[in-house]
């Protein structure tokens, strides 16, 4: 009797099921700069994942910190998939000029993709050729970098408040250089996630925190699953 594995019809061409496009939104190469400066993409679409920051790695399947920056494709506001996918339609807005990534990626074999992935990535400063905001994002990596935040939470336990208030300047720099930004420099909100990475309200989970903003814009730090 042949079994299960041998009777199985290998996969070997693709069927535009979508699950690819709907599992995770790619990143960006340097072979895909040319995507942002002919105007197929922009700055809107995407978000930069900071050095340092805690995401999950599809190539090793583990939750890992990253060595080096991403910039990475904005997910449905529903979470499911890739901004550029059309669940409906099962096709990527972009087809034709769709990222390296993308065009090497096939489900039933990934050593391709592997291969497109190890290459060099795509940068803010690859991009990003105004120095207003290269000072500005310099300035914000200065500040708001991870390893300075875990150093802080590091040592909570023997400095307590002390420790709590530096990692709530932190949050208040953050917050404040994308409004800044976003005032002074008429850049659309849905780029600041580009510019500065995800904002540290929403990634401070990675230490097992909590924030929240008070009416009067102050923040208060809690421990997750902790009440206010």
């Amino acid at each position: 009797m042949k079994s299960n594995r041998q009777t199985e019809t290998k996969k070997a061409q693709c069927t535009r099921c979508g699950e690819c496009c709907a599992a995770a939104a790619p990143s960006l190469q340097k072979v895909d700069l040319p995507l942002f400066f002919d105007h197929v993409i922009d700055g809107t679409q995407l978000y930069t994942v900071r050095q340092g920051e805690l995401v999950w790695d599809n190539v090793n399947d583990e939750l890992d910190f990253t060595k080096n920056e991403l910039i990475k494709f904005r997910d449905h506001e529903s979470g499911n998939g890739c901004l550029l996918y059309d669940g409906h339609e099962k096709a990527c807005s972009i087809y034709t000029d769709r990222p390296s990534q993308c065009r090497a990626f096939t489900c039933w074999n990934d050593e391709k993709f592997k291969d497109v992935f190890s290459g060099p990535k795509a940068s803010r400063e690859d991009i990003i050729k105004d120095p207003s905001l290269l000072q500005l994002i310099s300035a914000h990596e200065t500040k708001c970098s991870y390893r300075a935040i875990s150093r802080h939470v590091k040592q909570i336990p023997e400095l307590g408040e002390v420790a709590v208030q530096a990692i709530l300047k932190i949050l208040q720099y953050d917050q404040d250089i994308r409004q800044l930004t976003h005032e002074k420099l008429n850049i659309d909100p849905q780029e600041l996630d580009f510019l500065f990475g995800r904002s540290l309200m929403e990634t401070i989970h990675m230490f097992g925190l909590t924030v929240k903003q008070a009416a009067d814009g102050s923040f208060l730090l809690t421990t997750e699953g902790e009440g206010c």
